[in-house]
């Protein structure tokens, strides 16, 4: 069997007109980026004192009001910031001390 050889390769994005143009892009990662550092400001503020008692534990962060919520289960904390905050963003982290979640 021989397939068609007037068959056009497709390349690229499915919908190119729905691209981000480069201003907007840099807008993004910028607001991206000084919402992770108000966040982790939180996060250096409150690590001390609850790292020793809650080691690993989940912290969900809401840095325009400062607001955080713990719990040894990722779902439990997400809850718990939803319920407060349910239209704001949040970041998690672990209390650990890098503050990350995972490993790479």
């Amino acid at each position: 069997m021989i397939l068609s050889s007037n068959r056009t390769p497709r390349r690229g994005r499915v919908f190119p007109e729905n691209q981000l143009s480069p201003e907007e892009k840099a807008r993004r990662k910028t607001e991206d980026e000084l919402f992770s550092q108000r966040c982790r400001m939180i996060f250096d503020k409150v690590q001390p004192e609850l790292i020793s008692d809650h080691y690993n534990w989940f912290i969900v962060i809401e840095p325009e009001s400062g607001d955080y919520f713990i719990d040894a289960d990722e779902n439990v904390a997400r809850a718990k910031a939803f319920e407060k905050h349910p239209d704001k963003m949040r970041l998690i982290m672990r209390l650990n001390e890098s503050g990350t979640c995972g490993t790479i």
